[in-house]
């Protein structure tokens, strides 16, 4: 992690940070800023639900089944509904498309007005909310087709590489909540200091350790897990390797988070129940590897890069390894020998 940026008692929030980056482009005119301030606010409503979820009735599930047969639950539903609402107004969000709707739903329809699209999982890991493990918000930003946008069809907007994010990031509701984004300069983080509402800068252009000795994985399904995966977590297990230290929380943003900024790797391999992967390659994938290649660190899916997989459908899934580059390297020997 990079030394503080601020100098000693200055304070810079994210809208301030935002417009900084803004002015190293001369040709910025503000409309993603604006977006980015509306994600902000729908994560400090979030984390204000969040943290009073034992005492309104928002916990546990509302008996109905979202697109993947998950059952869904009221923060679910909650956060969904807070992050549509404070995009709706921005003016110039085209399409959105969510882990908790089963189509994407167009916002503006007409020239420059729509020119972005927001794609996010509103409440990654809600289950754990009713045993107080942290869970998180994920979202990635993409541009529409200048050329004409395809109100007709508007998968077809929302289908793109992760290569084409214009900005990723995610929110981690733990013991503070802490915002992590980058546009492609950088991964920055900042802390919400709830006396003032306002989100804080904490550090600036994170870089994830070259190595690390934890990895994280649900090591319940390893009997199913690909030859590869297997050699690679019995090999953290022995002398040579030091041995590595075990983590999961099963709820991807606590687990990246800690990966992000401790390093090692984590892992969610395709299994005999979920041989395609299971985590949404647009909704969380994409982000948290755009987010770890920013950070110094890689992302595959066991045999290519995840930002440069082509999605074909809005709720595809995909395998996901993440984390220090020299553990990814070390992973990819693993998969590569035992083909």
């Amino acid at each position: 992690m990079s030394d503080e940026p601020k100098k000693a008692g200055h304070i810079i929030t994210i809208q301030e940070h935002i417009l900084g980056q803004q002015r190293n482009h001369p040709t910025a005119t503000g409309g993603f800023s604006w977006l980015l301030s509306g994600i902000t606010l729908a994560a400090r409503i979030i984390s204000a639900n969040v943290r009073r979820a034992g005492i309104l009735d928002i916990l546990g599930d509302i008996g109905n089944a979202n697109v993947f047969g998950e059952q869904q639950q009221k923060l679910d539903i909650l956060a969904n509904k807070s992050i549509e609402l404070c995009l709706e107004y921005r003016g110039n969000v085209g399409i959105i498309a969510s882990e908790e709707l089963d189509e994407p739903k167009v916002i503006t329809k007409s020239g420059t007005a729509g020119r972005y699209i927001v794609v996010f999982d509103p409440l990654d890991g809600s289950s754990n909310i009713d045993v107080n493990v942290s869970v998180g918000t994920i979202f990635s930003i993409l541009e529409r087709d200048p050329s004409g946008f395809n109100t007709s069809d508007p998968v077809t907007d929302v289908l793109q590489a992760g290569v084409k994010q214009l900005a990723a990031g995610y929110i981690v509701y733990g013991s503070s909540t802490m915002l992590v984004y980058t546009t492609g300069e950088g991964v920055h983080m900042f802390t919400l200091d709830p006396s003032v509402g306002a989100f804080i800068l904490a550090s600036e252009h994170v870089k994830m350790p070259e190595k690390g000795k934890c990895y994280s994985v649900n090591e319940g399904n390893a009997n199913s897990f690909p030859t590869g995966v297997k050699r690679y977590l019995d090999w953290c297990k022995t002398e040579e390797a030091g041995p590595f230290t075990s983590r999961y929380i099963g709820s991807l943003v606590a687990d990246f988070h800690r990966t992000l900024l401790r390093g090692g790797i984590f892992l969610y391999p395709p299994t005999a129940k979920s041989p395609g992967g299971k985590l949404r390659l647009l909704y969380e994938a994409n982000p948290i590897a755009f987010l770890a290649e920013q950070a110094g660190g890689a992302a595959t899916d066991g045999k290519k890069r995840i930002m440069e997989k082509i999605p074909t459908s809005l709720h595809e899934r995909t395998p996901l390894f993440v984390g220090s580059k020299t553990e990814m390297d070390r992973l990819q020997r693993f998969v590569d020998e035992a083909k």
